[in-house]
């Protein structure tokens, strides 16, 4: 049976991500607490892995009912636990300005943190034009990803395409089945059922600069996308359509929950099944 194994929420968007056993839909359609809060610099731009591969070496740890984010910054050549700076605390309400003086020190240019209006960052700003949601990766798909590179564990690979859903007890690339039809999007997009909350597919998520560097310090990983791009193709499901794909260079699909569901909840140990078949 088809289970959701992990739920992954990105706190601050471009930082660290935490794991709650349970989540609530948001009042936009996203999950409440994914990038609540974003790095912006003074020309209205994410701080993140696309404009800066410092983001990687900043490790985070949000508490979300506290509202409080633990800083550092990792060690050069350093894993997800060491790091050569003493860590810093912050209230993401009431100090929020030191927080910015002290990422503004850390990148050497002026940042600020801006929290989403209602308290979710709104996904339409990161994946869609349109709708908010959450991406979806099996977990077969990870472990195969992971497999194309000797020097690339699943964490690894898990860190570097940031998905919020994973699903276990189903097939590599089974996340693929959830893009709409690539000859007419409007014709039955597919739906999936996470515990009591149904889910339209919206796109798959085409990938940028960022997962192509270690997670942790943001060195280049040599040849990653043109490798990615050439055993993705090799790999592609018989049973997927190309159609819905303009290139290889694509992971993990994004997924918006019925407007009737927001405000439910999901969990971890949910029951995972495509509706309407």
């Amino acid at each position: 049976m088809a289970t959701l194994s992990r739920i992954r929420l990105h706190p601050i968007k471009a930082l660290d991500p935490e794991e709650p056993e349970t989540v609530r839909i948001s009042e936009v359609g996203g999950l409440a607490g994914d990038r609540s809060f974003a790095i912006v610099d003074g020309d209205g731009r994410y701080v993140n892995g696309k404009l800066t591969a410092a983001v990687h070496r900043l490790r985070s740890s949000v508490d979300l009912d506290a509202g409080v984010v633990e800083l550092r910054v990792a060690a050069e050549g350093a894993g997800p636990v060491q790091g050569d700076r003493e860590p810093v605390r912050f209230d993401l309400e009431d100090d929020r300005g030191a927080l910015g003086a002290w990422l503004s020190d850390y990148f050497g240019f002026d940042v600020s943190v801006e929290a989403a209006p209602g308290g979710e960052l709104a996904d339409s700003r990161v994946y869609s034009d349109v709708v908010a949601g959450a991406t979806v990766v099996s977990e077969a798909t990870l472990r195969e990803v992971a497999s194309w590179f000797p020097d690339v564990d699943v964490e690894s690979v898990r860190r570097r395409f940031r998905a919020n859903l994973e699903v276990r007890g189903v097939e590599a690339f089974w996340e693929d089945r959830l893009v709409p039809n690539g000859d007419d999007p409007d014709d039955g997009a597919p739906r999936v059922g996470i515990g009591d909350l149904d889910f339209t597919g919206v796109k798959h998520v085409n990938r940028c600069v960022v997962p192509t560097r270690d997670p942790y310090t943001g060195a280049e990983t040599d040849g990653f996308r043109e490798r990615f791009v050439r055993e993705r193709e090799a790999a592609f499901p018989e049973w997927a359509d190309r159609d819905a794909f303009d290139h290889f260079y694509a992971l993990t699909t994004l997924v918006h929950p019925d407007e009737a569901d927001w405000e439910g909840s999901i969990a971890v140990g949910d029951a995972v099944e495509f509706l309407d078949e």
